[in-house]
């Protein structure tokens, strides 16, 4: 039987509080998750979860790659978004399909070619690599294929309760419809269907495709009017003494019109600033280091919750939270939103633009202590 009272286990004791826990436990994950077994002294109340893994969800693994998902149903809360991960070996294709939720996207390693096309016939063809975006509106039909080096990459969908096995597929389409329909309808015969998908591919392998000039179609009635396509990484990004943020919205990738985003990289030793968003959940996902992130739900109540790569994090609307980092290298995450504009409130910056008086008499604290505060936002700090 494991030794749960070795020094090295971290255990719920908090000076004359709380006692050895001797097992049974799952250690590693008590490793991972330490504020969630030793939480601060200033959490309290019951705040519902805010975190799932997508270490802990199911994968559906298909000849050509694999993919899983965070929705409603692995992190209730999350009402507003929904997410999925997904790897394609080079060459295979996320087939063409389309969906009743609007589709965001964020490169995470490799490169892929995504194409689609409009309502009015209106063609978009691109390239992405990791750190670009895509955006994808409900009911857009579109395709994601492979290129040489493969790719992984988090799909963002505007409903906590997508789920993407719930998408529309050609391949499915076409087996539920009889074959002299769809020889009437394409002027086809019913002898050149014989070949045709009994069920659905969703995600199957193919070729390296060729350069993006020769896949290219020219539609009758042009491109679509506003790319598909941001490259986020090319931002310059707003830097401040704790980090780095890029946003990306309405303002700067318009056809992201019900989702935006923010790229937040903290140091080691900084913080997103005491914060809340106030219109909309918050979605997060995590790429790589450690930290944690405390959450105030009003009324007395606050809880911590720890996170690292692979992580899915939410915060309702409103709620006030902080996230910091706790290791040695920079803490990088994502923060999206139901909404085209990106908007937070920054407690340091209210405080900082109301009468100091104010502030010093309920909090307090000497006026110069307000008065020093900065008039501009700093959404990361050390």
């Amino acid at each position: 039987m494991p030794d749960f009272a070795r020094q090295d286990v971290l255990q719920p004791i908090r000076g004359d509080q709380g006692g050895l826990d001797p097992g049974p436990r799952n250690v590693e994950l008590d490793r991972q998750n330490p504020d969630l077994l030793l939480p601060p002294p200033t959490d309290q109340g019951t705040v519902p979860n805010l975190k799932f893994s997508f270490s802990m969800a199911h994968t559906r693994i298909e000849k050509g790659g694999w993919t899983r998902e965070v929705t409603q149903r692995e992190l209730p809360i999350a009402s507003q978004l929904s997410g999925v991960d997904m790897k394609l070996e080079p060459g295979a294709y996320r087939e063409l399909h389309w969906h009743q939720a609007a589709e965001w996207a964020y490169v995470l390693a490799g490169s892929c070619r995504i194409s689609a096309v409009d309502q009015e016939g209106r063609n978009f063809l691109e390239d992405v690599e990791q750190g670009d975006l895509w955006f994808f509106p409900k009911g857009v039909p579109h395709h994601i294929q492979a290129l040489a080096d493969g790719v992984e990459f988090l799909l963002v969908f505007d409903d906590g309760a997508f789920t993407e096995n719930g998408t529309f597929l050609i391949s499915d389409f076409f087996a539920h419809v009889p074959k002299n329909v769809l020889a009437k309808n394409f002027g086809w015969t019913v002898d050149q269907l014989e070949n045709l998908p009994e069920r659905d591919k969703y995600i199957f392998s193919g070729q390296v495709p060729p350069a993006l000039s020769a896949d290219k179609v020219v539609s009758p009635t042009g491109d679509v009017p506003r790319t598909f396509k941001h490259r986020m990484h090319a931002q310059a990004p707003q830097r401040f003494k704790g980090g780095s943020v890029r946003i990306a919205d309405s303002t700067n990738f318009a056809a992201a019109n019900t989702i935006c985003a923010a790229l937040v990289e903290i140091e080691p030793g900084g913080m997103r600033e005491l914060h809340w968003h106030p219109t909309d959940d918050e979605w997060q996902y995590y790429i790589s280091g450690f930290g944690r992130m405390g959450v105030f739900a009003s009324s007395g109540m606050n809880r911590t919750f720890n996170y690292q790569a692979g992580d899915v994090g939410y915060v309702p609307f409103a709620y006030g939270h902080y996230i910091e980092n706790l290791g040695d290298e920079p803490l990088r995450f994502l923060e999206m939103f139901r909404n085209p504009r990106f908007e937070d409130i920054s407690l340091a910056q209210w405080m900082a633009n109301t009468p100091p008086q104010i502030s010093a008499d309920t909090l307090n604290l000497p006026r110069e202590m307000i008065e020093a505060l900065p008039k501009s936002k700093q959404p990361v700090v050390r």
